[in-house]
């Protein structure tokens, strides 16, 4: 192959094709837990996070629901892929070899918002969100119905494979993808580039511009418990139970439990099987949707 601006670019458009058809090849599934809030700035700050509005009788004056609760933020981060293919590759048309490499970087790119949210949601027993508790926590700050402060809880405990159950319908999810600018891709291939000229290669990148956080903890009851009958039931009712500031009921309706691989066939039993271990009728049967999540090994 003649190395000049047409050819070139028919390699550019290849390329890009493959790594496209990569990209559709994923199966995002962060969408069933996150939120996406489009960002125009490096650092976004989310004080309402403190506080669910709540819809009162009108009396007198109207109530000013103060949103401004919490110091939250979310700072952006940048992902780049980049790869290099050589030039004597491209010379002697050996471009073929470089297909799969191109549909991997597609693949990587379109399912990188499921490791970034699926990899926060697991690290949520241990990581802080907007009221300065792990998300996953027995010591949330809530206030009771006369304003007392009480600790709540949205965690079973336990120490082995985490499982989740969610109340997936709410506009907030409890993952919030912060996302400036998704993955694009770009490529250095001008004969007088300093890649190809230092290296003898030419590169091709893709690269984004977002960061993940926790949205609110309420919608959300992480365990780590045995995924059992009993378990189940317990997530269910305290998850079903919460309550915002001064006793109000959040209505919350758990929808979608999420579990590893290795928790697979035990979310099966509970949601999906006729009946109980002990041959009585499982009335856990068809509560939620089970959602096995590969990102969660």
């Amino acid at each position: 192959m003649i190395i000049n601006s047409a050819n070139l670019g028919g390699v550019r458009t290849g390329f890009s094709t493959l790594y496209k058809g990569g990209v559709g090849q994923a199966q995002p599934q962060y969408q069933r837990i996150a939120t996406v809030v489009p960002s125009s700035t490096r650092e976004q700050k989310y004080g309402w996070l403190g506080k669910v509005p709540n819809v009162r009788e009108w009396i007198g004056p109207r109530s000013v629901q103060n949103l401004q609760q919490h110091d939250y933020a979310i700072k952006e981060k940048k992902f780049e892929l980049t790869v290099a293919v050589d030039r004597d590759d491209i010379e002697t048309d050996n471009i073929g070899v470089y297909s799969p490499m191109f549909e991997e970087m597609g693949r990587s790119a379109g399912s990188f918002w499921d490791q970034l949210c699926w990899g926060l949601l697991k690290d949520g027993f241990s990581t802080a969100c907007y009221d300065g508790q792990y998300f996953f926590d027995s010591d949330h700050p809530v206030l009771d119905a006369s304003g007392a402060v009480q600790s709540v809880s949205n965690t079973g405990g336990g120490s082995g494979t985490p499982w989740f159950l969610l109340d997936a319908s709410r506009a907030l999810k409890p993952i919030i993808l912060q996302k400036r600018r998704d993955f694009s891709f770009v490529a250095k291939d001008r004969v007088d580039d300093d890649n190809v000229f230092d290296n003898n290669e030419f590169v091709y990148g893709a690269d984004a511009r977002a960061n993940v956080g926790f949205g609110f903890w309420q919608f959300a009851y992480g365990s780590k418990q045995t995924l059992d009958a009993s378990n189940y039931a317990s997530a269910r009712a305290a998850l079903a139970g919460l309550k915002g500031d001064y006793g109000r009921p959040l209505g919350l309706m758990p929808n979608l439990l999420i579990v590893a691989p290795a928790l697979e066939s035990a979310g099966r039993k509970i949601l999906n099987s006729e009946f109980a271990s002990g041959g009585e009728t499982n009335e856990w049967k068809g509560t939620a949707e089970l959602l096995v999540v590969p990102w969660l090994a």
